[in-house]
């Protein structure tokens, strides 16, 4: 019986001090436990999306119904709407146009395929709706879509400010 009180005594001691040792390496040992959030694939935000379903209309409605042509422009070139237009062009596409959107912008030296010159005839010459689809649509292999970056009345506002801009001789 006393060997059974001494055991249980020094078990005892020792519980102590094992929970005073635990209590003072808390913040140093850490235990990390497996969920499931870790175990799961992890994703980038927009890294591989899914494809737009088959006959999908965007919420904004449908922008131009395919082999109907260039779409119309809905958006009066007013001053507030080439000011938009102008903000957004800073903003999405400056980088390759350049700042007097001719095509050399601070990036364009870099690229495989140089951007157009937006003051040229060839460009000023083609419908707003003409220039709103490459502008919703890019370029293949020259210039990305935009229709992911910008809503259909900011591309609208983009073409009135294309339009501003001058022609060269």
């Amino acid at each position: 019986m006393r060997l059974f009180r001494q055991l249980v005594g020094v078990f005892t001691v020792l519980g102590l001090l094992l929970a005073v040792t635990l209590l003072f390496t808390y913040d140093i040992i850490k235990l990390e436990w497996i969920s499931f959030m870790e175990i799961q694939p992890a994703h980038r935000q927009m890294e591989n999306p899914l494809p737009v379903p088959a006959r999908s209309i965007p919420i904004e409605g449908p922008i131009a119904i395919p082999g109907m042509g260039a779409p119309e422009n809905p958006i009066e070139a007013d001053e507030a709407s080439i000011a938009r237009g102008a903000e957004l062009f800073e903003i999405h596409c400056r980088m390759c146009h350049g700042a007097t959107a001719e095509g050399n912008g601070p990036i364009a030296p870099f690229l495989a395929n140089k951007p157009a010159n937006l003051t040229s005839p060839i460009v000023q010459s083609k419908s707003d709706g003409s220039i709103f689809l490459t502008i919703t649509n890019g370029v293949e292999g020259k210039m990305p879509p935009l229709n992911e970056n910008l809503l259909v009345p900011d591309r609208w506002d983009l073409v009135n400010f294309i339009r501003t801009l001058t022609v060269e001789d």
